[in-house]
């Protein structure tokens, strides 16, 4: 098939990498423009564009595409049988939508229809899912609410994180598109309207939502966050007035001893945080603002003796 590809980051490499290696026709990847990265602000393309630079296909970043005349002329002349969007970062305008013969096809990171938005990954994991997986779909106006194609799910470990399964969903979702294509060109692929009233929203992430909330959230749910929110904006938490990273952490082990949320509770050099539902959580690892990365054991040795109740939050 003569297909267009619009993606970005890492997460859409594989796709890319998978439907150049199944003999499809590329004559255009679309990706979002270079951005500065680091302290010296140097500009960096994205992976998508150097994967596709690599490979010998044609690669074009406009900043806008909505009504970008010129942009629209190109995809036109060129009518792709499909445009594969993989986290391409633009909303796909109308006139885009009807453009392919087959239409514009999106692999999304979750179980549709849970999660539809920009964070699917890290949202699932937050919430304490114990299976995700990827969707193929049609991509309509819609935030995610186009019908199914096809659907893969993956087991969540309780240790992993939202990072460790971009790389998963990622690998596992390329064959998925290669798959949804040629069942859409045969025509062995029925379209499923989603159940709107099964849906949950994965919004984008802030800075906030890494916010540990030690009153209103159990042990277990601070620990799914933090591995939800790995590597941003991770888990974090006050002390004396300045911002407390936490690294690492677990659900404690031991009964809980009655205390008010944020208390900490020092027993055998191990640091624990009294959290809702008389639950408590173990720091492992913390940062204090302005110092390095520590072990919790560490950084109470490291503390005055005058901290007789330590308190975060």
């Amino acid at each position: 098939m003569k297909l267009v590809f619009c993606g970005t980051p890492q997460f859409a490499v594989p796709t890319l990498e998978a439907l150049i290696a199944a003999g499809h026709e590329i004559p255009l990847v679309v990706t979002q423009p270079d951005r500065p990265v680091g302290r010296a602000q140097e500009l960096h393309a994205p992976p998508v564009k150097q994967t596709a630079l690599a490979a010998g296909l044609q690669v074009t970043q406009p900043d806008k595409i909505r009504n970008n005349v010129e942009f629209r002329a190109l995809l036109e002349a060129i009518a792709p049988d499909a445009i594969v969007v993989v986290a391409y970062g633009r909303i796909i305008p109308p006139w885009m939508l009807a453009l392919p013969r087959l239409g514009c096809i999106n692999l999304h990171a979750s179980l549709l229809p849970k999660y539809r938005g920009a964070a699917p990954i890290q949202w699932a994991v937050a919430m304490g899912e114990t299976k995700t997986g990827n969707t193929t779909m049609l991509l309509e106006e819609g935030l995610d609410t186009g019908p199914i194609l096809l659907q893969q799910s993956l087991p969540i470990a309780p240790e992993q994180t939202a990072a460790d399964l971009f790389d998963l969903l990622a690998v596992q979702g390329a064959p998925l598109v290669v798959e949804t294509l040629a069942g859409l060109d045969a025509g062995s692929i029925q379209p499923q309207v989603q159940d709107d009233a099964k849906a949950t929203l994965a919004p984008i992430l802030e800075r906030e939502d890494g916010r540990m909330d030690f009153a209103a959230r159990s042990a277990m749910e601070l620990v799914n966050r933090w591995r939800g929110f790995q590597p941003w904006p991770g888990a974090f938490t006050s002390f004396e007035g300045k911002k407390l990273i936490v690294h690492h952490i677990s659900v404690a082990d031991e009964p809980a001893v009655i205390a008010d949320p944020g208390v900490v509770i020092v027993k055998d050099k191990r640091m624990l945080v009294a959290c809702a539902q008389n639950t408590r959580l173990e720091l492992l690892e913390v940062q204090l603002e302005g110092k390095r990365r520590i072990a919790a054991a560490e950084f109470l040795r490291g503390l005055q003796q005058a901290h007789a109740s330590l308190r975060l939050g």
